[in-house]
């Protein structure tokens, strides 16, 4: 990830450590998109403790984690920034936002 915004050079890492927040963001993200999938498999296929099908969603359901977690980690990074950050419409006039660390 940059350092800053090319556009109105707004400082992504606003203090020291200011990432590790993002942590929390994606986990709930990934708690949701579990009980997504966890719903939408027990609306259309079904939930049976006579075969596998448990086991299946929970493999599909892990491997797409996997598969998504470089997304998911980019898209926690975005909302987290967007918890302190507001977007300004007049950027260009405005001085970037600023934390006790510059």
């Amino acid at each position: 990830m940059k350092k800053q915004c090319p556009e109105c050079n707004q400082h992504y890492e606003l203090e020291p450590g200011f990432w590790y927040g993002t942590g929390y963001v994606s986990y709930a993200l990934s708690v949701l998109y579990i009980i997504i999938t966890f719903v939408l498999w027990w609306i259309f296929i079904g939930f049976s403790v006579s075969d596998n099908r448990f086991f299946w969603w929970m493999g599909i359901t892990i491997g797409t984690l996997v598969i998504l977690q470089p997304w998911l980690m980019r898209l926690s990074r975005a909302l987290y920034l967007y918890f302190f950050i507001k977007y300004n419409p007049d950027y260009k006039n405005s001085p970037v936002v600023k934390f006790d660390n510059s």
